[in-house]
């Protein structure tokens, strides 16, 4: 069988779509990605930050340093709707 321009036509079609498939799939995997090292980056800094504060805690214990109570909340004022 012979190979008519109709028929290269249609492995060509075929082709490019397949490439852009893949293309697809490849920029998806590239998001998701870079996703998950943002959310890494960002769940790292945390870790970090609350390490710092345990060990500044931990050391201010041993040191014995009271610690500053915490300012009390502000109560709101309750507000009845007579309506």
């Amino acid at each position: 069988m012979t190979d008519t321009p109709v028929d290269a036509r249609d492995r060509d079609s075929l082709r490019r779509k397949a490439l852009q498939h893949e293309t697809e799939k490849e920029n998806r995997k590239a998001v998701i990605f870079q996703e998950m090292q943002t959310e890494r980056v960002a769940s790292d800094a945390k870790t970090a930050k609350l390490r710092a504060l345990r060990l500044a805690k931990e050391e201010a214990d041993a040191m014995g340093v009271e610690p500053k109570p915490a300012a009390p909340k502000k109560k709101r004022p309750i507000v009845i709707n007579t309506h």
